[in-house]
């Protein structure tokens, strides 16, 4: 009893705050759906709310009888103008349309040619429901069902503020009212529904795409551990002939290699865990952990596999090859490996062309490709096999720029640097 009591002495002071707070902001017009009609919309409500104001003073004219007042015209005009404005300002343009509603009551002087409607008439129901409705589009339901109680109980209580022959019939007007508060709260659910659906989809493709970028590090992370375990493993042979290779070496000599191999074999052991929490058991059981990273001395195996499928590629080869640093190299092939798969998946019958430059400062590798016959351009966005190419370029240090070309085809250029600055120029540095 108590609750019920408080709710009863809360009701007004909610209900006034429900009917004088601001509507819901409207969409910015950059926003796909209806925003970007918005223009035609409010030209379609101008086009109405003129057509129902010139209704609305020729309603008003027959039942003021005579010539037409002045004060019908203003009440006609300011009515049509509420309607207008309640696209943009729903809460006040519905107060105004109520209180114009009640002096048109006030100020009536009732005649003969009074309808069942009156003294509202047809098109001032029309108005006062086109209030309504814009009113519901843009606040809570419950705030448009109090607006639409305020409005049923203000059109009631003009009955007995006004000497009229006829009653207000509530049965005949609150429905097309009720109709209407209802379409647009409706409506209004139906945007908020889409609004939240668009907005889940954004974070799931968020979230898919941070789930695509841990398993790509994931698995470039497990290739370099092949890297660094390899160098690791020869740092370890080597710290323990190398006292063999010295005559008479001093003790300290002994113990200082000693404990470079006892560092060495230590951290290929964690290497080897980590590498066996990275793994997945199927790679496992295939065998995939026992085999040897990649390098650009199979470039031309890989090209020759792609080949056997029907797609033309070319290689060219810009300066003196040279040795290059174990991930430099790993990068370099597994760029090139997903560049020919995106050709073949992307542009079938299209021309490859695949391009190495060794230069002082590092690695170019360049693929470029035609447009693909009898399809459409390649699209800009390949999967998830850029999002690799650009997590290994950046781990090096390096760029990678990639795009459509003028002729409908691909291009991807990476540039790997090889004594870059910083950290990330150092992928045995990373790995660890």
């Amino acid at each position: 009893m108590e609750r019920l009591r408080t709710a009863l002495r809360r009701a007004p002071r909610v209900l006034f705050e429900d009917l004088t707070a601001a509507a819901d902001p409207m969409p910015p017009m950059g926003q796909p759906g209806w925003p970007v009609w918005r223009p035609v919309y409010g030209m379609l409500l101008v086009i109405c709310a003129t057509l129902l104001t010139v209704l609305r003073v020729n309603e008003l004219s027959r039942t003021a009888g005579g010539p037409v007042p002045s004060y019908v015209v203003v009440l006609g005009f300011c009515q049509g103008v509420a309607l207008v404005a309640g696209m943009f300002r729903p809460v006040s343009a519905w107060w105004a349309s109520t209180v114009l509603m009640v002096a048109t009551v006030l100020l009536g002087e009732p005649g003969t040619a009074q309808g069942p409607l009156f003294p509202w008439g047809v098109i001032g129901l029309a108005l006062q429901s086109g209030a309504l409705f814009l009113l519901a589009l843009r606040v809570r339901p419950r705030r448009a069902a109090g607006a639409l109680a305020i409005t049923v109980l203000a059109m009631q209580a003009c009955t007995f503020l006004a000497t009229l022959p006829h009653h207000y019939l509530v049965d005949r007007t609150a429905p097309v009212l009720i109709a209407a508060a209802l379409l647009g709260a409706v409506l209004r659910g139906l945007r908020m529904a889409r609004t939240q659906l668009v907005e889940q989809e954004e974070l799931t493709a968020g979230e898919r795409a941070r789930r695509t970028l841990l398993e790509e590090r994931n698995r470039i992370a497990r290739e370099l551990h092949d890297v660094v375990a390899h160098h690791m493993s020869v740092i370890s042979i080597q710290a323990q002939v190398a006292p063999h290779l010295v005559e008479n070496p001093s003790d300290e000599l002994r113990e200082n290699l000693a404990g470079i191999r006892r560092s060495a074999v230590e951290a290929l052991t964690e290497l080897r865990h980590v590498l066996g929490v990275l793994r997945s058991e199927d790679a496992l059981s295939h065998g995939a952990g026992h085999r040897p990273q990649p390098t650009l001395d199979r470039l031309d195996e890989l090209v020759d596999t792609v080949r056997a499928t029907g797609l033309a590629v070319s290689t060219a080869t810009v300066g003196a090859r040279r040795p290059l640093p174990p991930g430099v190299e790993l990068s370099a092939f597994r760029i090139v490996q997903e560049a020919l798969s995106n050709a073949m998946r992307h542009a079938p019958g299209a021309e490859v062309r695949v391009e190495t430059g060794y230069a002082a400062a590092g690695l170019t590798v360049r693929i470029t490709n035609t447009a693909p016959h009898g399809s459409a351009p390649v699209p800009s966005t390949l999967g998830h096999g850029l999002l690799g190419m650009r997590e290994r370029t950046a781990m090096l240090g390096g760029e990678l720029a990639t795009g459509p070309t003028p002729d409908g085809g691909y291009e991807v250029t990476a540039v790997l640097p090889v004594h870059g600055h910083g950290p990330a120029a150092d992928p045995v540095e990373d790995a660890t």
